[in-house]
């Protein structure tokens, strides 16, 4: 099992410097971001599949939705409920 760490103060965001992030939405135990280029990335807990990986495995490491990316669309907005990650996109 993959070890989450849990950050109980605010801390800054560890992504790649190329990205602007223009929206950040924190569950429970996960997180995602939207780039101003309309890409999502997410991590922390993914025992649900609310990371939107395709899959359950939980990584302390952000990583781009690629499905997203492969359907062309674009993420406009993000929300994190507890186990859940909604966003609203662009065709």
């Amino acid at each position: 099992a993959a070890f989450i760490s849990i950050q109980a103060f605010p801390a800054l965001l560890d992504l790649p410097q190329d990205l602007e992030v223009s929206a950040v939405s924190c569950g429970s135990r996960h997180t995602a971001v939207v780039t101003r280029g309309g890409e999502l990335y997410t991590w922390g807990w993914g025992k649900y599949g609310q990371l939107g990986h395709g899959n359950s495995i939980s990584s302390d490491q952000a990583r781009r939705v690629e499905c997203l990316v492969a359907k062309g669309l674009r993420v406009e907005e993000v929300v994190c409920g507890p186990w859940t990650t909604y966003i609203r996109v662009l065709e």
